[in-house]
């Protein structure tokens, strides 16, 4: 999401670096660059002269800052006026009022509707929200089936409806329903078309005008780009948007749609769709994706994944475990399993400021890239039984052919592992003078080293001192 922008802002910024003062030749050399930049991401013409024209009046008009570069100063302007771009605040869910709240989405087909509801649905029950799903769609063959099976898969609530029923009536019968079944939220999946026409659009009015709906969510896919804004514009003159969900952004580099449809429609983005799992969507902080794509991080988003995938007990176990250096092959693979709902290395390497440079460097430096790692070193443990996990010093070398064929890897690489693994367990015992480990703030995770290994935090400074004395004494002699 955003890479390609953020990357041709990246070297606008270092071309500022240089410089010594600001002035209107060297910052309309800059902002020639920074609109270029927003073109070749996709960005509405219109919104790209509103924005260059509005950075060049703030750059220009700003006084130097002591110890403040000129570069930082362009880079808090940009970063500014990104925020306003993409909305100002973070837009949420209007669910006050009357229940149960009708949350209507709305789209062309294809957009990902049907899905996003299934993924607004979940992330409401993790707010403590009761949602019902209601499937309206009875054109699109088996879209009533796709969202009862999302449901089920969720364990959601659910209107029966079928195809020979009215959207209209859907509508008003699954209110009934979610209030008889005490549910708060009430999202209308309702049908989409491969264009606009007119017949869709007096359907949805129709429906509109039946419940009320609290929210008209626009779902748009954002690899499409200006499209999409071009048919939330015109859905946002007969329905009137409330607010706007962009599927598929993992997958566009550009982000285009993301920076205009605000601007062009009214409607804040209120939701993202990062992949295609039922918990990959995200609420949209203007202020954090603005923060992305000029490299800065977004380290609260980062933190906020890690608290859904870590329990406090958890955590608290396993520093119990690590402090008495009884962490086992058992303990490492469930921490594996969690770090990689977070995201992968790359993807949270993006979200930790000053580290996004590092990602090519990792994968230049390494033939094998850290998932496919993680991957085979979770494969190799998967073929242990429960006591060899619990206990790897009973492995000896039959048990160990048999768990390499079943990993599929060589018994050097199991050897590998339970090598790494016990230099870990040595260190462990052998930190702060036998005591243990020192105590890990609440939801921090031990870093990993090679081969996918964690490492305990704060390495003894003195081994390793006493090493490195041996080896360079060797060295001169």
């Amino acid at each position: 999401m955003f890479e390609s922008l953020s990357e041709r802002l990246g070297g606008v910024f270092r071309s500022f670096g240089g410089r010594g003062r600001l002035d209107e030749e060297n910052i309309q050399a800059g902002l020639r660059e920074v609109r270029l930049a927003l073109l070749e991401a996709d960005v509405n013409f219109k919104v790209v002269k509103d924005f260059v024209d509005q950075v060049r009046e703030k750059c220009l008009g700003q006084d130097l800052i002591k110890g403040v570069s000129p570069a930082q100063q362009v880079v808090q302007v940009v970063h500014d006026q990104l925020v306003e771009l993409l909305g100002g605040d973070t837009a949420t869910l209007n669910l006050k009022g009357d229940n149960p709240a009708v949350i209507m989405l709305v789209g062309l087909q294809g957009s990902g509707k049907t899905t996003s509801a299934a993924k607004i649905a979940n992330f409401l029950r993790k707010n403590r929200e009761k949602p019902l799903l209601a499937p309206a769609d009875v054109y699109r063959p088996a879209a009533i089936d796709q969202l009862v099976t999302l449901a089920r898969q969720l364990d959601m609530p659910f209107y029966p409806s079928t195809i020979q029923m009215n959207p209209v009536q859907i509508a008003k019968d699954a209110i009934a329903q979610a209030r008889a079944d005490n549910a708060n939220v009430v999202l209308l999946d309702t049908a989409g078309r491969l264009h606009v026409d007119e017949p869709l659009m007096e359907e949805l009015c129709a429906i509109k005008a039946a419940v009320n709906p609290r929210e008209i969510l626009f779902v748009a896919d954002a690899m499409t780009g200006q499209d999409a804004v071009n048919v939330a514009e015109t859905f946002n003159e007969r329905l009137g948007l409330t607010g706007v969900v962009l599927t598929k952004m993992d997958g566009d580099a550009r982000g285009g749609a993301a920076l205009s449809i605000r601007s062009v429609t009214g409607a804040p983005v209120k939701f993202v769709g990062m992949g295609e799992k039922l918990s990959e969507i995200e609420v949209f902080h203007p202020d954090r994706i603005a923060g992305r794509i000029l490299g800065m991080g977004d380290v609260l988003t980062l933190v906020e994944k890690a608290q859904a995938e870590f329990e406090a007990d958890e955590v608290r176990e396993l520093e119990r475990k690590m402090r008495k250096a009884s962490f086992d092959l058992e303990d490492f693979r469930n921490q594996m399993r969690r770090i990689k709902k977070i995201g992968s290395l790359d993807s949270i390497l993006k979200m930790i400021p000053g580290l996004g440079a590092l990602r090519e460097k990792i994968s230049q430096a390494n033939d094998v890239l850290p998932e496919k790692e993680m991957a085979r070193t979770e494969a190799i443990i998967n073929s242990m039984t429960m006591a060899e996990r619990r206990n790897p010093d009973i492995l000896n070398g039959s048990r160990r052919q048999r768990i390499a064929r079943g990993a599929g890897v060589s018994v050097a690489q199991v050897n590998q592992l339970v090598r790494q693994f016990e230099q870990m367990r040595k260190m462990m015992k052998g930190m702060m003078g036998g005591k243990g480990m020192p105590a890990m703030p609440p939801g921090a995770m031990p870093p990993m080293g090679p081969g996918g290994m964690p490492l305990p935090p704060g390495r003894p400074r003195s081994s390793y001192t006493k090493k490195r004395k041996k080896r360079e004494k060797r060295k001169k002699k």
